[in-house]
């Protein structure tokens, strides 16, 4: 087999991308300043590593000088350093004089290639002046999009939101698609049914629950249910054959999409179109866009801060097509102000505080409590008059006191303590049968090695046995799907749930 020839580029830009970002910035720059034009073409990497580091370096003050020093280079006599520093510049936000420096040069170059970049970076930064050159130049611009002028113009004049209060009137053909990690299915269904929410189940499959609405609904009252983890509109199935760019740019495009897209954005409607499971799919993506918008020119595809997201989901009959809102932060869970490595995910903390159910005067412990998310999730349900949290960790401790000064509850006490959980007995006020509810996600032994995982579970259910009083409630998740040594604990409930790539076991023990 014939040896994979070497990239000196390549290799310079890996090597470069070790070096702390401003020491980039402050050595090698001047540097690449100072060389002969041939060294210059030789070691170009040092723009890519400038620009794509930027973001990541946090220094806001030298964006202006990074910047200039990019548009110097345009003006490069290598073509080369200048389709560099082209790509670069919309890696560190460019705007209105980089679209006008890259506009001169496109009508200035005869080369091919230059052309072709060009026309990719003003792809991502070109606004009114690039849609201009567009309209009118038409076809003689291959490489530029109308409609991505269009979304750069849009997203830099009034960024869109969803609106989450906006009514739908029109909701008999609506079917909704909420996804939530497979095993919880049982817990999602519960809670639609006693909240009393304005949809009814149609079907249920492994993580995914179809829903139909019952009457006039707006999205916040699908977002008052929090044990799923994604909520979507479907807008149909694509059929079982290769070619489906025509069928799923129809259903992009269609009256259903429109209306609903119309009725829950404030601003322009862009949107973002992704194959789930398979990939990138650049080349398919921009046919299907394209023809979308040739069919409805007020649908903007904008891979950059789309307030939607049009997903091809896998389907066990022809894949499904889904409108998501991509709501960052998640409006369910505002409190979440902090987060430790290996905390539990919003919706399963709720779903787990779900399955406790009720308890009047309820005493709460999280041995593992992480940022705080079961506590919280447990308080808002109601009941709650004290709430224990411990853990080796003080960044835990931390964001647990944080996120709960974000949930703004009141009369509940509280105790976040750093403390194993071994030594619960000495913490002051707690003792023998004080607790109602034990309610944990605990260390798994995935992301972070413990030695003895499965000894430590089986503390965990001693000091369980101690200390809940008669009645009261363990639910958490089981990783290595051990019984409870202690016979004072029985198992009223328990589920196998996907966390991601490994089954664990939700459970609920109750002590007798």
């Amino acid at each position: 087999m014939a040896k994979k020839a070497s990239n000196p580029t390549k290799e310079l830009y890996q090597e470069l991308r070790t070096i702390p970002w401003l020491r980039l910035w402050q050595e090698e720059a001047p540097r690449f300043q100072q060389s002969t034009s041939e060294e210059k073409t030789r070691r170009v990497a040092v723009i890519r590593a400038i620009g794509a580091g930027f973001a990541e370096a946090n220094q806001p003050s030298l964006k202006e000088p990074v910047r200039q020093w990019l548009l110097s280079l345009l003006q490069d006599p290598s073509e080369k350093v200048r389709r560099y520093a082209m790509t670069a510049l919309p890696k560190i936000g460019a705007g209105r004089t980089e679209e006008r420096e890259l506009l001169a040069l496109l009508q200035k170059t005869h080369v091919d290639r230059e052309k072709k970049f060009v026309g990719k970076a003003l792809d991502k930064i070109g606004g009114s002046a690039t849609l201009d050159l567009i309209r009118a130049q038409g076809s003689a611009l291959p490489q530029l999009s109308e409609q991505r002028a269009k979304a750069n113009l849009a997203r830099q004049q009034k960024p869109s939101s969803i609106r989450l209060q906006a009514p739908l009137s029109e909701w008999t053909e609506i079917r909704l698609h909420l996804r939530c990690r497979t095993g919880l299915e049982p817990i999602l269904s519960r809670e639609i049914k006693d909240t009393g929410a304005k949809f009814r189940i149609m079907e249920i499959r492994p993580g995914l629950l179809t829903l139909a609405p019952t009457a006039p609904f707006r999205l916040d009252d699908l977002y008052t249910l929090r044990c799923f983890s994604t909520a979507s509109f479907l807008l149909g199935t694509l059929p079982q054959s290769r070619e489906v760019s025509e069928p799923l740019a129809l259903l992009i495009a269609s009256p259903l999409s429109r209306r609903l897209l119309q009725t829950f954005t404030d601003g322009p409607i862009r949107y973002r179109l992704e194959f789930v499971a398979k990939g990138h799919q650049r080349g398919a993506i921009l046919k299907i866009v394209q023809r979308a918008y040739s069919l409805c020119p007020d649908l903007l595809n904008d891979s950059r801060e789309a307030p939607w997201a049009i997903e091809v989901q896998p389907g066990p009959s022809g894949d499904f097509v889904e409108l998501r809102p991509r709501l960052t932060p998640d409006p369910r869970f505002p409190y979440r102000q902090q987060d430790v490595p290996a905390a539990s995910h919003p919706p399963l903390a709720a779903a787990m505080a779900r399955l406790a159910g009720p308890f009047p005067d309820e005493t709460v412990w999280d041995p593992f409590c992480g940022s705080g998310l079961e506590l919280i999730e447990r308080v808002r349900l109601g009941g709650v008059s004290r709430v224990l949290g411990t853990d080796l960790s003080p960044a835990a401790i931390e964001a647990t006191r944080s996120n709960w000064q974000a949930a703004r509850f009141s009369g509940v006490r509280t105790d976040f303590v750093q403390k194993d959980f071994r030594e619960f007995s000495s913490i002051p006020g707690y003792g023998p049968g004080s607790i109602t509810l034990l309610i944990t996600n605990p260390p798994l032994g995935k992301r972070v090695p413990i030695p003895n995982l499965r000894g430590l579970l089986e503390e965990l259910f001693e000091t369980a046995s101690v200390a809940l009083r008669p009645g009261g409630r363990m639910v958490w998740i089981n990783p290595l799907k051990i019984k409870p040594p202690a016979t004072s604990l029985r198992i009223e409930f328990q589920q196998t749930v996907d966390l991601g790539g490994f089954a664990c076991r939700l459970e609920m023990l109750r002590k007798q």
